[in-house]
């Protein structure tokens, strides 16, 4: 996947020239990244930031569509967003867990999503994710007055209220207190285990892919650089542990201390 990026030189004549004459750079920000998830295998995806794995979920998700190389889910083409893929997928976000009108009540958006999926009034999914994630005094509030937490356990149960086959996990805990992080990683764990769904997980925090996954995949600078279980890898780096210390010399009225 390969962006261009306006660039330009600092100052007010260097932006007036860029009105009519804009210069740009290419960036590549996935390059020849293959892998292959089996069906109820939930993998940490992991990298630093800037690495490629949000554009990835969105690629896989069907949000972007890449400059070149192919793409399977579940049998589709993602970025056709066939209405039977999306039917079967899920992208949550950390960062915007919940889209659509904040005006909407909790209960009001879920409503609309399971119009949206077509699920039967007789389903009985919403109550049991409204007690599983504890929703019940969210359900009449907008969801523009929740906290981000609030948002996270709301946007996790509207996503899973189609039961998906496939989760793309981006940054789940991202801004949650760590009592919140908890109970939305056992929901993760317990969800899997239940439905037997695929979950691709991207995460900072190392509590999150130690508690769900098994299997992790670390890429940087967009490239692949392991594949293979987390003990695996674990064990590799705590074979020759090393702690460096870089220490400065300190100056106190110009004589080192």
């Amino acid at each position: 996947m390969t962006f261009q990026a306006p660039v330009r030189e600092a100052g007010l004549r260097a932006a007036l020239k860029a009105v009519t004459h804009r210069e740009y750079r290419q960036i590549e920000a996935v390059t020849d990244l293959s892998f292959h998830l089996h069906a109820g295998e939930v993998v940490g995806f992991l990298g630093p930031n800037g690495a490629g794995k949000t554009t990835t979920m969105k690629i896989l998700s069907g949000i972007l569509h890449p400059t070149s190389g192919d793409v399977s889910v579940l049998g589709f083409t993602p970025w056709q967003r066939r209405r039977e893929y999306l039917r079967q997928i899920a992208l949550i976000r950390g960062s915007q867990p919940i889209g659509g009108p904040t005006e909407l009540t909790v209960m009001d958006s879920f409503k609309y999503q399971r119009v949206l999926y077509d699920v039967p009034r007789t389903d009985t999914t919403v109550d049991d994710l409204v007690d599983l994630l504890d929703l019940g005094n969210l359900l009449r509030r907008q969801i523009r007055a929740l906290s981000l937490g609030e948002k996270m356990r709301a946007g996790l149960a509207m996503a899973l209220l189609y039961r998906p086959k496939v989760l793309f996990l981006d940054e789940p805990t991202l801004g949650l207190d760590v009592l919140a992080a908890s109970a939305l990683r056992r929901f993760v764990a317990e969800y899997a285990a239940s439905t037997g769904a695929t979950i691709l997980l991207t995460s900072h925090y190392m509590t999150d892919v130690e508690t769900l996954c098994e299997r992790v995949i670390l890429i940087d600078r967009s490239r692949i650089r392991y594949d293979g279980e987390l003990a695996a890898l674990t064990a590799k780096f705590a074979e020759n542990p090393s702690l460096d210390v870089v220490m400065e010399r300190l100056y106190r009225d110009g004589i080192p201390s």
